[in-house]
């Protein structure tokens, strides 16, 4: 087993091989022609089907004093109603902190949160069953705005901590300092599959499940405790998503309760699907940040001290609030050594929606802090913001705040000159600041930003994963682990690593749709790195079933084990390959001397450990870094702007699928691109989501796209410890979007000096009040020395 794991990493252990070949997403004939299904279309399959509507509450914080549902229930076509006093079990769906209840008893605590749901005949008389339902409720102070919360203390959790050296006696020895403060939008997951659940009973008093959810297992929990029912009676299935980053990795539970819940009641199969408008106004989004900043930093830009203050807004529960802000401090390092850094989070509690996992995880909310503060270290000094961010990168030997030793710093530095070098940044630096000197009103920028974003579950429990590998007497091959697809292409890659391993066609291979029933206790499929662990359990299940056959094939074949390989449904010896049978054979005749044909493999990623009470420990296995070059045009007239060009060289170790990985960074690049510039959460004074829709929330689109878009794979990295070689690509790319964040900035200091205070999301609104800024400063400013840009405040 020991000598399977350390093997793992290295393409070599797989013979002829099929890794590495950009082959086509399975699932891309079904998408395009309409055939793959999703969760709710199973529901055609039902007859006597309930459809389920909620009731909301009108009221971002409100006592409830009395529900009524006579009303509801005369409605013609309306079946059953559901309340808080129907659940059998425990009215809690929270990760363990209790304070998530699946219907609320007595309180409820965002604008639009269900109180009831009513399940109807049709989905109109549920809505009309809904609109019926009387409540009675004594409106209560609400916290919208982040800055109030924390003026009251109003926290979910906190303070976390991370600390390395003397902050403040750095701080106090540093030759230049300055303060500053980012606030951070949040971003709606918009996955174009809203939030879907279908369930019913079973011949057997069991409960089945469809749910487009990355994390089966978690949904089965909470269905089993809102039923008060043991989980080996909930079998969870989810067949795929339509997409999901993140959305649907615990908030997808609820709806899959309450259509459980309405199948026990009624006996009858149940179905929830959220129109887009309610799904944005029920569900979580990216957590929204308030960061603030002291740093301490020499006359060339080098970092000597940092002191950052994060708040982030959780909404009214915690959900995995928690994780969220700690690899959010984990990652306000980004790329760069930071000898005395003290780092402070805070989860706020507010009154709108639970605010929830997304692509990043807190990730790309530390990292904008960092960029953010050696901008404005760049600006102070009148010096390249590249060259700051060069200086400032991680060395040999170093490590981080948290004591992991950062293996990749050589492999970051060698990939941030090689990408300035083919993207010819310096070049073109020259030719902007021309452009900018001929162009009064139209003005240019191009920035350079890195990543290195660590690959594990913070929770290192969850760092695992099975799978069971079933060989039938034919030769084909059924796979059955914890991972769910949602579009990222995990199940392709799984069947090359299968098919590579067994030597077999890529057509003899089938992954089955992930089921609780099949592969228990599944961890999410989340944090990037579940390739990393899926594929390395089938890999485990697929070395099991090679123990067993290659010695019956060396006798069959009359050669020794070492020499036996398989090849396109071939078995042979490589010292004669003239003499061979086919896997069918050799198969069939290890049923015949009753060797078994199935296998369970189980992964966990060695070594890895965090203590939150110290922040210190090894929580990744290992970084996946990378870098974009991005150019930008802005009107200074009304502040939109162009993205003219995009360069990204990012590493993907041994790429198992260059298609997949390609597709990944590219459609991780351009989500990101959409928090950083044009998606933007807006809600009112009284806690409701004024942007419920495409009309109102503006997502990225072809008139976002750069003329020039290049994405390029670095081959000199370290080693990954991960399977086959190969490196995380789901969420790094998305980070890397602050490029452009970057560029702009570069952009508006061409209308007058520096700093700029750019809102996030860029909207070109918030970019014209950058430009307006920066032109009064440069009307009122003399040329004074740098120290005297700055009146450094102390706290």
């Amino acid at each position: 087993m020991k000598v399977q794991e350390e093997t793992l990493a290295h393409s070599s252990c797989f013979p002829l091989s099929l890794l590495g070949q950009p082959l086509t997403d399975e699932s891309a004939l079904a998408h395009v022609s309409g055939r793959a299904r999703y969760t709710d279309d199973y529901a055609r399959s039902f007859n006597q089907l309930l459809h389920a509507w909620p009731v909301l509450s009108p009221h971002a914080h409100a006592r409830i004093n009395g529900i009524s549902v006579e009303n509801a229930l005369r409605i013609p076509g309306v079946s059953y109603v559901l309340t808080a006093k129907e659940i059998p079990g425990k009215n809690d769906t929270s990760m363990g902190n209790f304070d998530e209840p699946l219907l609320p008893t007595d309180e409820v605590f965002y604008h639009n949160q269900p109180v009831a749901w009513v399940l109807g005949e049709t989905l109109e008389a549920a809505r009309l069953g809904a609109a019926a339902v009387s409540v009675e409720y004594e409106p209560l102070p609400a916290i919208i705005e982040l800055e109030e919360s924390i003026a009251s203390k109003s926290w979910l959790a906190g303070p976390f901590r991370l600390n390395r050296g003397n902050f403040l006696a750095a701080w106090l020895e540093s030759p230049l300092r300055i303060e500053g403060s980012l606030r951070i939008g949040g971003q709606e997951h918009f996955y174009l599959e809203t939030q879907a659940a279908l369930a019913w009973e079973d011949a057997n008093g069991g409960i089945l499940v469809q749910s487009s959810t990355q994390n089966p297992s978690q949904v089965q929990e909470v269905i089993a405790r809102v039923l008060g029912l043991p989980r080996n009676r909930i079998a969870v299935e989810c067949a795929r998503m339509g997409g999901a980053f993140g959305g649907k990795e615990v908030q997808a539970a609820p709806y899959a309760a309450i259509a459980a819940l309405g199948s026990i009641k009624t006996k009858r199969p149940v179905r929830v699907r959220l129109p887009r408008s309610l799904d944005m106004v029920l569900t979580g989004k990216r957590h929204p940040f308030l960061g603030y900043f002291q740093v301490g930093f020499t006359p060339e830009g080098k970092l000597l001290a940092l002191k950052i203050t994060l708040y982030a807004d959780g909404g009214w529960s915690q959900d995995l609030s928690c994780g969220v802000l700690w690899r959010a401090l984990l990652h306000l390092d980004n790329a760069y050594w930071i000898p005395a850094i003290e780092a402070i989070g805070y989860i706020c509690r507010t009154n709108k929606t639970s605010q929830t996992a997304f692509r990043g995880f807190g990730g790309p909310q530390g990292v904008a802090m960092i960029e953010e503060v050696l901008t404005r270290i760049a600006h102070c000094l009148n010096i390249s913001p590249s060259l700051v961010r060069k200086r400032n990168l991680y060395r040999a030997g170093q490590k981080t705040p948290y004591g992991q030793e950062v293996r990749e710093a050589d492999s970051l530095r060698t990939l941030w000159d090689l990408l300035k070098k083919s993207s010819h940044y310096e070049e073109r630096q020259k030719k902007i600041e021309e452009f900018n000197q001929l162009h009064p009103y139209r003005k240019r920028g191009i920035a350079i930003t890195p990543v290195k974003f660590g690959i594990s579950f913070t929770s290192s429990n969850l760092n695992q994963a099975g799978a069971s590998v079933m060989l039938y007497r034919d030769g084909s091959v059924q796979i059955h682990h914890g991972g769910t697809e949602m579009g990222q292409g995990l199940h392709t890659k799984i069947r090359q690593i299968a098919a590579s391993l067994l030597g077999l066609p890529l057509e003899s291979i089938r992954v089955m749709t992930t089921r609780t029933d099949t592969i228990p206790n599944s961890s999410p499929t989340a944090a990037s790195c579940s390739f990393d662990l899926n594929g390395a359990a089938v890999a485990e299940a697929c070395y099991q079933l090679r123990d067993r056959l290659w010695p019956l094939a060396a006798k069959l074949l009359d050669c020794s084990q070492s020499s036996v390989l398989s090849q396109n449904g071939r078995v042979f010896s490589k010292d004669n390959p003239s003499h061979s049978l086919s896997f069918t054979e050799l198969v069939e005749e290890a049923y015949r001397r009753c060797i078994p044909l199935f296998s369970q493999g189980f992964y966990r990623t060695p070594g890895l450990f965090f203590d939150p009470s110290t922040a210190q420990g090894t929580p990744f296995a290992y970084f996946a870094i990378g870098a974009a070059v991005s150019e930008v045009e802005i009107d200074g007239f009304t502040g939109e702007y162009k993205l003219l060009s995009v360069e990204i060289l990012h590493d993907v170790g041994r790429s198992i699928n260059p298609l997949i990985d390609r597709g990944q960074i590219e459609g991780g690049f351009f989500q990101g691109l959409g928090w950083v510039s044009c998606e933007e959460l807006i809600w009112d004074q009284e806690g409701k989501l004024k942007t419920t829709g495409a009309s109102t929330y503006k997502i990225p689109s072809w008139s976002e796209l750069p003329d020039h878009f290049e994405v390029r794979f670095f081959t000199k990295a370290v080693e990954s410890p991960a399977i086959g070689g190969s490196k995380a690509v789901g969420e790094p790319p998305l980070l890397l979007a602050l490029s452009v964040r970057e560029a702009l900035k570069a952009a508006i200091t061409g209308f007058g000096p520096g700093p700029v205070e750019l809102g996030f999301p860029a909207t070109p609104e918030r970019v014209y009040w950058a430009i307006e800024t920066v032109r009064k400063r440069a009307k009122s400013w003399e040329k004074l020395p740098v120290t005297n840009r700055y009146i450094p405040r102390f706290s």
